[in-house]
C-alpha cells in the first residue's frame, strides 16, 4: 500500500518497477523510449496538430526546481496540446531553462505549431546515444499538471497518467512533461 500511496502523490523512475503499478492499458504509452509524436502519428495515421496553449517566461515551482538541482530559477515554460482531429490526446509541459534555449539552441524557441518532443528526440538521438531519465505518476484531481489539462478539457476522469523526461539538447536540460488524455486510448499503442 505504501508504494500505491507514493505513487498518487510523488514522480517515480521508470527503471524502479513502479510502472507496474499503472494499469495495463497505459503501460506501453508511460515506457516507450522513442519519440511520443512519432510514436502517435503512427498510431492514428496522420500528423498531429499542435495546439500552442502557453509560451512564455516563468519561475519554476519547487518540483520542477528539483530536476535542475535547484540551480535554476527562470525558464520558459511552453504548453500544448497534441490533437488528432481538433480532439486533445496528449497534454505537453515543457520547461526550458534560459541557458538551454541560447546559441545554437535559440531555435527551440521558434517552433510555432511544431511539437518540441519530435525536435528533442532527433537532436538528442544525434548528440547522445544514452537514455534520458524519465518518471511516470498519477496525477489525480488534486495536481497542479491536473488542473492546467482541465482548463482546457472539460471531460477529464481522474486520475491521469503522465511520464515526465530530462532531455539534453546540445549538453542542456530541458523537463518535458507529458500528460496522457483518454482519447488516446482510442488508437493502439504500437
Amino acid at each position: 500500500m505504501t508504494h500505491r500511496n507514493r505513487l498518487r502523490s510523488a514522480w517515480n523512475r521508470v527503471g524502479s518497477g513502479e510502472i507496474h503499478r499503472a494499469p495495463r492499458k497505459w503501460q506501453p504509452w508511460l515506457s516507450d523510449t522513442g519519440s511520443l509524436t512519432q510514436k502517435i502519428e503512427k498510431a492514428i495515421g496522420q500528423k498531429l496538430q499542435v495546439q500552442v496553449l502557453r509560451d512564455c517566461p516563468q519561475t519554476l515551482n519547487s518540483d520542477e526546481s528539483r530536476y535542475f538541482h535547484f540551480q535554476i530559477r527562470r525558464c520558459r515554460v511552453r504548453e500544448v496540446m497534441l490533437c488528432a482531429n481538433n480532439i486533445p490526446l496528449v497534454m505537453a509541459h515543457s520547461v526550458i531553462p534560459t541557458l538551454s534555449s541560447s546559441g545554437s539552441n535559440h531555435s527551440v524557441l521558434r517552433l510555432g505549431s511544431k511539437p518540441l518532443g519530435a525536435v528533442l528526440f532527433a537532436k538528442t538521438r544525434m548528440h547522445s546515444k544514452a537514455k534520458p531519465p524519465r518518471d511516470i505518476a498519477r496525477l489525480d484531481k488534486g495536481s497542479a499538471l491536473w488542473k492546467k489539462c482541465s482548463k482546457h478539457n472539460v471531460d477529464l476522469s481522474s486520475p491521469l497518467w503522465a511520464r515526465r523526461t530530462l532531455y539534453r539538447l546540445k549538453g542542456h536540460p530541458i523537463l518535458v512533461n507529458e500528460i496522457f488524455l483518454p482519447a488516446l486510448l482510442n488508437y493502439p499503442s504500437i
